[in-house]
């Protein structure tokens, strides 16, 4: 039987849309019709903390009381969407009077509308409807939308002067597992011309890029092969220069300790135009991964990220160990394995030996392994677990909480 359905774009700008019930569908919905431009009006007794917290926003206009007769006068759209079939069924019967289309959320089949599964990718609108099977329909958008971030899928713009993309785009890859950059980071990456990537940014994803596209290795190895800065910022602003679409894909957060605003100044003085594209910064999402919490509640409520390159006792330090070794809160140490021993004599300077630390090594990836230990044992402990770069420690009462049972413990 063909699908009784005729799907079709609504404007509702500026037009009433009235939702009978304010439970969790309502909060499912309620964010793609302000989205919309609808002027919304929901009427329920109730309302989950979410929707009460749109109405306060003054996003909705929220009429606490039951649905009543009329209440759809005026209405270009509505939904049903109570855990009452009798109000659904008469709110139903209400619009099909008033000829108001209308969804009704616990049985599809019985309203005059339907909700299709979507989602957007930049300016396209994906929309996905099976009759009666919701979660096919749901199924299906994802993998629609994954393909178009990925560049698997093609997006069907005819490119004009207006969709090139201008200069430079620096992408925050994530801490390592390449499913947790950025849904942007993945657009544009899939739209680039030339890749420059750091040796941290998730890798796997240059296999994903088309041939013809230009991957610049800009890997810095510690204390070992390293790419200048210089050499990495000409080669942004050249190919830019060149009207090639550039993406300087980079491991963690550009910000922290990537120095990506040295490359934004650089493009800048250049007359480069540059996006930024912020990551996950491995900072927080690796000892995360790890069942490390860098705060939690009654025990941590402050932390301070530091970088390992300046040890302490160097001049040009700009960090304050003798601060540090004095806090109570959670210390998170970046690029710091091959100095581990300079770190924790100073901070054993002001914290007790039995602070627990933990190590993440390769954090999100396959080879992840997780290293937990004592300030005065760590140096002892990492050398015999044979720790190496990449990896982030965590020092502080956060790093000894107890692993969720659900999760094995490695050491």
């Amino acid at each position: 039987m063909d699908d009784p359905h005729y799907l079709s774009g609504l404007d509702l700008a500026g037009r009433r849309v009235v939702m009978i019930g304010g439970g969790t569908v309502a909060q499912r919905r309620l964010p793609r019709l302000i989205g919309a431009g609808a002027r919304v009006e929901l009427v329920s007794p109730h309302t989950t903390p979410s929707v009460s917290a749109m109405a306060d926003a003054g996003e909705i206009v929220w009429h606490e009381r039951r649905y009543t007769e009329g209440d759809l006068a005026d209405a270009w759209y509505a939904l049903a969407c109570t855990n009452d079939p009798e109000v659904n069924a008469a709110v139903c019967a209400e619009a099909e009077r008033a000829r108001v289309f209308c969804v009704r959320a616990d049985d599809g089949e019985r309203g005059s509308a339907v909700t299709p599964a979507s989602g957007r990718h930049g300016g396209l609108l994906v929309g996905v409807l099976s009759g009666g099977e919701p979660l096919r329909s749901a199924t299906v958008r994802d993998s629609i939308l994954d393909g178009l971030r990925a560049g698997t899928v093609a997006d069907g713009r005819v490119p004009d002067a207006r969709d090139e993309l201008p200069g430079v785009a620096l992408v925050g890859g994530g801490p390592g597992d390449p499913e947790l950059i950025t849904v942007r980071g993945r657009r544009l990456l899939a739209r680039a011309d030339v890749v420059v990537a750091d040796r941290l940014a998730p890798r796997e994803l240059l296999d994903e890029l088309s041939p013809d596209v230009e991957i610049v290795d800009a890997a810095k190895i510690p204390y070992g092969r390293a790419a200048s800065q210089d050499v990495i910022n000409s080669t942004l602003i050249d190919r830019a220069k060149a009207g090639k679409f550039v993406v300087r894909l980079k491991g963690g957060d550009p910000y922290l300790f990537g120095r990506g605003f040295e490359e934004v100044l650089a493009c800048a003085e250049a007359g480069i135009p540059v996006t930024m594209v912020p990551g996950i910064t491995s900072a927080f999402s690796v000892p995360a991964a790890a069942d490390v919490p860098v705060t939690h509640r009654g025990v941590a409520h402050e932390v301070v990220v530091v970088s390992g390159h300046v040890s302490p006792g160097d001049e040009k330090s700009l960090v304050d160990w003798d601060l540090l070794a004095k806090m109570r809160g959670t210390i998170v140490l970046m690029m710091g394995v091959e100095r581990l021993p300079l770190f924790t004599k100073a901070l054993l300077e002001g914290r007790p030996g039995d602070t627990p630390v933990a190590i993440v090594e390769d954090g999100t990836m396959r080879t992840q392994r997780v290293l937990r230990s004592t300030l005065d044992s760590v140096v002892e402990d990492a050398a015999a677990a044979g720790v190496r770069p990449p990896a982030v420690i965590v020092f502080g009462p956060v790093a000894g909480l107890a692993q969720p049972s659900a999760q094995p413990s490695e050491t």
